[in-house]
């Protein structure tokens, strides 16, 4: 087999080194390679990134498989361009590459698939920067979003430090991702992946600050090591099942099948694995340490990743040692970098036992010496029985490497080494526990104040702000047909869970979402909803339903049929609601003719759901289902606004979810729905355009909060206040009048 390895740096070398110990592979090409790699390889001065290049090397060289390295080919398209060539690659396509390319595309893939990770803010303005910096207070994580080949982000308590970054990225014509911080050891696990199915490498830990005991700015990685003895044992399969399997299955739903490497950056936390960050190709220096490892044939692994043959239970072959590498980088690094200094003592390295050497910035004069030609240079790699010896000859290989300016940090593994690094100890909720709670459609990361319920047959999987979901406990995690959907009495205002909880709200809610879910599904163009059954739990009875698990879509898919709240804010500073353009002169209460449909992304717990066009619709399910959902969502409003306004009542605007069934992929409604937590309901006889209406809802609770009554600061971050008792009572009374004004029945009394 004939491979084209495109990269000219440590990882393309490690690949090249593992490639060659394939007896399948017969010739190994690198395009353009570095002074390294003329060992394992022919050199080919081709563009890495110059597609048409690329493409004619490949035919010309009529090689069976091209393995593209670095991020940046990958987010060019040089892949696509391979593949509609007819040429086998291994990597993703252009447009699965955003998952590395765009941090915000990452995290709205995350959400769909119900994988853990950090609370997020895209920001593109210092006002925004600054807003979320008082959000998830710090550390401050700031990401650019876009490639930045590993040093684009800054973890910082100095917040004019975190504030500079985001300048900066501004001022370049970029966005930025702020994240909450997430605290735990981190790690990195490669996946190789063929479009449907996923097999594991194993974890590495790398070390991304110039300086030893992580001080300094962040680098592209200064060393790194594996196997990391510290992990939890199921670690791996709970990653596969909680992120990898899921992303996968999230990138083929979308139509972006991904094939290649997926680079899975997390931490250890004590809700178990949550996802930094996603790349989309071999990391560096981990691949060095990872691949040195790896016993079986890497060619014949790759070429099955891309002919979409893998298999789901493949099993890889590792040595029993363990493997360090360190990183020589060059004077001034990371902040620039020296070119031309003679390196000295390589094969003086090379000589000694366990000690391998790979290069990243090297060239060769016209002389023949070896040059620096980058900031990180050299990475020497010491394998052993055991971390204490890998070290040791990792380090006595560094120590014959010289060059003018080197540095390296001396501290690569040594807390492993000395059993320092601890592992959070899991939580409980709705993140610990069995793997796979997370898939579809159930978000990673909930609300940590729930009490889940001991329910004969059902096991707790996930809390949200208002509802708790359980799962049949004996079906395996995540695979189950069905699920149990509990409403709490739990009351949320301004991204807030409140204390105390409404009486009987919970059962108020599942009562009138059934009641619509019928009224929905009557006449020839009925609505076809997630409920399976009301057989439930004794305990939860009123207030629970047994549902279809969905393959929701990541869409808060919202219809307005009158001007108000969110939506008149945005009209009266821009004249559009959700950039759809309004005519002049509209007031609070004045209705829209037809009913628009004005999406938002879906947020994490605790966090607020961000107002998107329909373009952006688009952008994050496909131009398909954003219009099915906008058709459906419309369908819904359209029907509901003449039923409620039978009972004198007006839908002024609601909020509803769409999921997918996965036996039959018909389009169906889910969660709750047409309730006064999800929708604005006015008296029909009090409406009077021009001013705000008196809702349906918890008006009640909101007006207190944001009264100097209560005394809380909106502003402040800080909890708000224990609601007072006639606050409390005067909302349940609210919600128990929209129930019997909408459905002409007495709360409480059997249904006829």
């Amino acid at each position: 087999m004939k491979i084209l390895v495109l990269g000219n740096g440590g990882r393309e070398h490690a690949l090249l080194r593992a490639l060659s110990r394939d007896p399948q592979v017969s010739e190994l090409h690198a395009a353009p390679g570095n002074a390294g790699m003329a060992d394992a390889a022919t050199l080919h001065p081709v563009v890495a990134t110059d597609a048409d290049a690329v493409v004619a090397l490949a035919g010309r060289l009529a090689v069976e498989l091209v393995v593209v390295g670095p991020e940046a080919p990958l987010a060019a398209g040089v892949a696509d361009a391979l593949r509609d060539a007819g040429i086998a690659v291994f990597g993703p396509s252009r447009a699965a590459a955003q998952l590395e390319a765009s941090k915000s595309f990452a995290k709205e893939v995350m959400a769909a698939a119900g994988v853990p990770t950090a609370g997020a803010r895209v920001c593109r303005t210092e006002a925004e920067a600054e807003a979320a910096f008082a959000e998830f207070g710090a550390p401050h994580v700031v990401k650019d979003d876009g490639l930045a080949a590993g040093k684009g982000v800054v973890v910082t308590a100095d917040r004019a430090e975190a504030l500079a970054h985001a300048t900066a990225c501004f001022a370049a014509g970029g966005a930025v991702v702020v994240e909450d911080f997430l605290d735990g050891p981190e790690i990195s696990l490669f996946v190789l992946c063929d479009g449907a199915d996923a097999v594991p490498l194993t974890p590495a830990q790398d070390f991304k600050r110039i300086h030893d005991g992580d001080a300094g700015p962040n680098t592209g990685g200064m060393g790194a090591y594996t196997p990391l003895e510290w992990l939890p044992e199921d670690f791996v399969a709970e990653v596969m099942d909680r992120v990898a399997r899921p992303v996968l299955a999230e990138m083929g739903r979308r139509g972006t099948p991904f094939t290649g490497v997926l680079f899975i950056g997390l931490a250890v936390t004590a809700k178990g694995p949550e996802v930094i960050e996603f790349n989309v190709r071999f990391g560096d220096p981990e691949t060095q340490a990872v691949l040195a490892r790896l016993e079986t044939p890497l060619g014949g692994l790759l070429a099955d990743a891309a002919a979409g043959r893998l298999g789901a239970d493949r099993e890889l072959a590792w040595s029993d040692d363990v493997a360090v590498d360190v990183v020589l980088a060059s004077a001034g690094y990371p902040a620039t970098s020296s070119s031309g200094d003679v390196i000295t003592g390589v094969e003086d390295a090379l000589a000694l036992e366990g000690v391998d050497v790979l290069h990243a910035g090297t060239a060769r004069t016209g002389d023949g010496d070896l040059v620096t030609t980058g900031g990180r240079v050299l990475a020497v790699v010491g394998r052993g029985k055991d971390l204490a010896r890998a070290r040791a000859r990792a380090y006595a290989g560094v120590e014959h490497i010289r060059f003018d300016g080197a540095q390296h940090r001396t501290d690569i593994a040594l807390k492993a080494e000395r059993g320092e690094i601890t592992v959070p100890a899991r939580s409980g909720g709705t993140a610990g526990g069995d793997a796979a709670t997370t898939r579809a459609g159930l978000l990673s990361t909930g609300f940590a104040g729930a009490e889940a319920l001991d329910l004969p047959g059902w096991r707790h999987v996930y809390s949200g702000k208002v509802r708790d979901l359980y799962e049949p406990a004996d079906a395996a995690p995540g695979e189950s047909e069905t699920l149990l959907v509990v409403a709490s009495d739990r009351i949320s205002a301004y991204d807030h869970v409140l204390e105390p909880p409404i009486p009987d709200k919970g059962t108020v809610l599942t009562q009138l979402s059934l009641w619509w879910f019928e009224r929905l599904a009557e006449g020839e163009d009925a609505v076809a909803n997630h409920v399976v059954s009301m057989d439930v739990p004794e305990a939860v009875a009123g207030r629970a339903m047994v549902v279809k698990r969905l393959a929701m879509h990541p869409i808060e898919c919202i219809a307005r049929g009158y001007l108000t709240g969110s939506g008149l804010a945005e009209y009266r500073e821009h004249g559009t609601v959700t950039g759809i353009p309004l005519p002049e002169g509209l007031v609070d209460g004045s209705r829209l003719e037809p009913a628009i449909f004005t999406p938002s992304a879906k947020a994490e717990v605790g966090e607020h759901d961000e107002n998107i066009t329909y373009e952006q619709t688009v952008e994050r399910v496909g131009e398909d289902v954003a219009g099915a959902l906008r058709e459906a969502t419309l369908a819904v409003y359209t029907r509901a606004e003449a039923i409620a306004r039978e009972a004198g009542i007006i839908l002024a605007d609601t909020k509803v979810e769409f999921g997918e069934d996965p036996r039959t992929g018909e389009l169906v409604l889910g969660d709750e729905v047409l309730t006064p937590d999800s929708s604005r309901f006015w008296d029909a006889e009090d409406y009077e355009p021009g001013r705000a209406q008196a809702s349906f809802d918890k008006q009640f609770v909101r007006d207190w909060l944001t009264s100097p009554a209560s005394g809380w600061d909106r502003a402040s971050g800080e909890a708000p206040p224990s609601l007072p008792a006639d606050v409390v009572e005067r909302t349940r009374t609210r919600y128990v009048e929209a129930y019997e004004r909408l459905t002409g029945r007495t709360f409480g009394a059997p249904e006829a």
